[in-house]
């Protein structure tokens, strides 16, 4: 891998783990204390997903590189609207229990599939770049689940940060932003 080869895919995996930084803050916001085994646990499935469906796009291409294309900002808008919707009618719950727990790992699941959905994209379009074999996708995969990653947990702790420091309506906010990004998501493929 040449210098320029870095570099670019280096600025796919910032740009693919900007989701999972957005994400991670909103969790950050919505449970300010988490152990760390969860935040370890949330930014490695982050990383996994945003590296494994470069992967797939690239493997899946000749056959359905077309069709998954058409309909996975979907997929990413549904997932991220239904946790954001549920942490929205959360935060209004007064005094009952609240059962939203952004660490849990079906919940963390969920996000990590939602943000790394546009990372097919991605692998499709490393199959039109020329990365025809393991050995050209291996180190592009691996910088963009490392990237994932360290955005993650930077994500994470500047959202319990600024969760412990303001009193704010937490569970509100991050849901917010999680449906701005499921649009946000929309609004980019249909463009």
């Amino acid at each position: 891998m040449t210098l320029a080869d870095f570099i670019e895919v280096a600025l796919i995996g910032v740009a693919l783990a900007m989701d999972c930084f957005s994400v991670s803050i909103a969790t950050g916001l919505a449970h300010n204390s988490a152990p760390r085994p969860a935040i370890l646990r949330m930014a490695l499935l982050f990383g996994i997903f945003q590296a494994l469906m470069p992967l797939i796009g690239w493997s899946v291409t000749s056959l359905f590189g077309a069709y998954i294309t058409s309909f996975d900002h979907w997929i990413a808008f549904a997932l991220l609207a239904f946790i954001g919707t549920k942490m929205i009618i959360d935060n209004f719950k007064k005094g009952e229990h609240k059962s939203f727990d952004p660490t849990r790992l079906s919940v963390v699941l969920l996000l990590a599939v939602a943000t790394s959905i546009d990372a097919l994209a991605v692998g499709v379009s490393f199959e039109c770049m020329g990365k025809t074999t393991w050995a050209d996708i291996a180190p592009s995969v691996l910088i963009i689940g490392l990237a994932s990653f360290l955005f993650t947990l930077l994500g994470y702790r500047i959202g319990t940060t600024i969760g412990r420091r303001f009193h704010i309506p937490a569970e509100l906010i991050g849901g917010i932003i999680l449906i701005g990004i499921g649009i946000k998501v929309l609004i980019e493929h249909m463009m």
